[in-house]
């Protein structure tokens, strides 16, 4: 007997309601978001008077969180696809996404930097951040959709 879980990841997979395949505006829109966060993130850092460890350490917060966001956003997917995932890789990925927000709040926060360069560190981290759990939204999106297309 299934219980109900089981049978609402069911549904979900083979909903035929789920056919809203991202929109070409929304895919680039999402795309251009990413790289404007990422690439003003790394311009600001090049042109930062800080030490290279200090370059390197925000960098690498930048990596860190990209990396955790799209583990977050795939293991809430996989789970909601019925795809299996263990609950300490999911709480991991919750871990390590709010352990990249803190790390870079609180290295803001003791950085001998103007109010705005921090205020700009912090929106084009998050700004990035979010472009992409929206990329790899699309890109599940536009996969599932084209695989049901393919199964037709």
């Amino acid at each position: 007997m299934e219980n109900s879980i089981q049978k609402e990841k069911k549904e979900f997979k083979n909903n035929p309601d789920f056919n809203f395949k991202p929109t070409d505006a929304f895919v680039s829109a999402s795309w251009i978001a990413l790289l404007v966060g990422m690439v003003s993130y790394c311009i600001g850092l090049w042109n930062a008077d800080m030490w290279l460890n200090e370059k390197g350490y925000y960098f690498t917060i930048l990596l860190f969180g990209l990396f955790s966001v799209v583990s977050v956003q795939k293991s809430v997917r996989d789970r909601q696809e019925g795809v299996p995932v263990s609950d300490m890789y999911y709480g991991i990925s919750w871990f390590t996404t709010l352990a990249s927000i803190t790390l870079l709040t609180v290295g803001l926060w003791n950085a001998d930097l103007e109010l705005s360069e921090k205020g700009f560190y912090g929106m084009s981290f998050m700004l990035s951040l979010f472009a992409a759990i929206a990329v790899q939204k699309n890109t599940r999106d536009i996969q599932l959709i084209e695989k049901r297309e393919s199964a037709s």
